[in-house]
């Protein structure tokens, strides 16, 4: 079977094939002596589909090669698999809980944001200039901080 072949019936581009390949995912056929194509093995369709498989669960491409690798190993066994499965679904757990407090700060952010006005009155814009506080709109923030500065200088309000 030509790299074209491949590709399609794995669903894959050819430079997806090429990839896998370069990051030893896939063995490349040894060119045939006397010139010509290289000949793909019908096993390399599956296992290219196992492969965008696991990429599709989250697996890195390091973590798929430690999981094609289990399959030449005499000694392995499903709980080997479990166990690689279960730390990912812990890392999924994680990532999940950083999404959910990303989305509650941005959450509090529109919620105090005015929606209207200039870019001065915009606690998004001031919150990520790393001056504001989330929570408080912009101008009592801004207010607070001038009342402050000119204490410091030794002028009253």
């Amino acid at each position: 079977m030509l790299i074209g072949e491949l590709a399609r019936a794995a669903h894959v581009g050819v430079e997806t094939v090429r990839f896998y390949e370069r990051k030893g995912l896939i063995r490349q056929p040894p060119r045939p002596l006397h010139g010509g194509y290289r000949d793909y093995g019908e096993e390399l369709v599956g296992r290219i589909r196992f492969i965008r498989e696991a990429q599709q669960l989250g697996f890195s491409l390091a973590e798929i090669k430690e999981l094609l690798a289990l399959e030449s190993d005499a000694s392995a066994d499903c709980g080997a698999v479990r166990r690689r499965a279960e730390a990912k679904r812990q890392e999924v757990e994680e990532k999940i809980r950083r999404l959910e407090r990303i989305r509650a700060s941005l959450s509090a952010l529109i919620e105090a944001c005015p929606g209207q006005g200039s870019l001065e009155l915009c606690t998004i814009m001031e919150t990520l200039s790393g001056n504001g506080d989330e929570t408080q709109p912009a101008r009592r923030r801004r207010k607070g901080r001038s009342g402050g500065k000119a204490r410091a200088n030794g002028k009253g309000r």
